[in-house]
């Protein structure tokens, strides 16, 4: 990665830049990923589109591991953000972002290649002026590489010699293009765009190799995943299972259907000696119900939290208590998230659930929220 970006004003015209030319966005938490959209820069706010719902947005994007990523010429950039609340901006709805202080860029001398093209057939010609066909195996904002559907003549092409390509990435990107071959074995060629491909070509590509690059992010962190459940429970532990720590059976009724499809449900008394017991059997995550902000629930919930917090990552979710109260509970006891619960939040807690269970069971990314219908 390169050195971070931290001067105001270049911040501030790479996000203009952006807000220009509505780029792609990710808002990414530990947790949560959504699709999104730049929108305008009013001031020190950044509003991007409010592509999820609203409870999405005042829940699952809060907290100080926010960050934004997104596309920009031949590489990418990340930066955190926080989440200031909703806005709007020219009749959309949006999120309004306060300007983040520093804007990190990865190293453009390693371009990121996607080798999950497809079927893709190039064509090109070498200095000779022969015409030739070939497949793409991999490609990015600086280059490509592709394998020919035949044995070269012996001097045919050479390392530095210019070419001229055709790439038909996709139905919408054709990629006409002088290149300059880096390296050559067998059929394989390795080429570099010369020049550098132009804006109207160069934007699209940035933005298709950027979703590829999430794409792969979500594979490999479902893939650590599994490896990590295969180490980590052996077929001798019963079937894991998320813990309410709840007096309300009404409650449970409610989250049933809703976490179960994750894990099974099971529910126990917030007491001591059951939550030892039940933590023997290594569950993937203990959810704290808190229905009271007094201080006498708060100092009775905090002592059974310090004791699941060393076995599993804990979620608090309220009922009649105000987000910020359950923030700040969250916060003290270390839980990885917090939500106010309501029946009508049921898709919301299962997404949190599921980014919760990947993030803490194989340090990924959980997989990309879907759009708000």
């Amino acid at each position: 990665m390169a050195a971070p970006i931290k001067k105001p004003e270049e911040i501030r015209e790479i996000l203009a830049r952006a807000c220009a030319r509505r780029e792609l966005l990710i808002l990414a938490t530990p947790y949560l990923r959504f699709e999104s959209s730049f929108v305008a820069l009013e001031g020190d706010e950044l509003h991007v589109q409010a592509t999820m719902s609203r409870d999405d947005a005042a829940y699952g994007l809060r907290g100080p591991d926010t960050v934004l990523r997104f596309p920009e010429a031949l590489g990418f950039f990340e930066a955190p953000v926080q989440v200031l609340g909703l806005g709007q901006h020219e009749g959309r709805r949006t999120v309004r972002l306060a300007l983040p202080r520093t804007v990190r860029e990865n190293d453009q001398r390693v371009a990121y290649r996607v080798e999950r093209v497809g079927r893709v057939e190039v064509t090109f010609s070498t200095p000779r002026a022969n015409l030739y066909t070939a497949t793409l195996l991999d490609i990015s904002t600086s280059g490509a590489r592709i394998h020919a559907h035949q044995d070269l003549p012996s001097g045919e092409l050479t390392p530095g010699d210019r070419i001229v390509a055709t790439i038909p990435l996709l139905a919408d990107l054709r990629i006409e293009t002088a290149a300059r071959v880096r390296h050559t074995r067998g059929r394989t060629v390795g080429l570099q765009y010369q020049p550098e491909l132009a804006e109207a070509v160069l934007e699209p590509l940035s933005r298709w190799v950027f979703l590829r690059r999430e794409e792969e992010r979500e594979r490999l962190a479902r893939r650590l995943e599994l490896a990590t459940r295969d180490l980590q429970r052996p077929s001798s532990l019963p079937p894991a299972s998320l813990l309410l720590v709840s007096h309300d059976a009404l409650l449970e009724a409610e989250l049933r259907p809703v976490l179960t499809g994750i894990h099974p449900l099971i529910r126990l008394a917030p007491s001591m000696q059951a939550l030892k017991e039940a933590l023997q059997a290594k569950p993937v995550l203990v959810v704290f119900h808190v229905a009271d902000s007094g201080l006498d629930e708060r100092h009775r919930l905090r002592a059974l939290a310090e004791v699941a917090q060393r076995k599993a990552p804990l979620l608090v979710l309220g009922t009649g208590v105000d987000g910020a109260t359950l923030f700040e509970l969250a916060s003290e006891w270390k839980a990885a998230s917090a939500i106010a619960w309501m029946p009508a939040r049921g898709a919301f807690l299962q997404r949190l659930a599921q980014g919760i269970l990947r993030r803490h069971g194989a340090a990924g990314e959980a997989p990309l929220a879907p759009l708000e219908s």
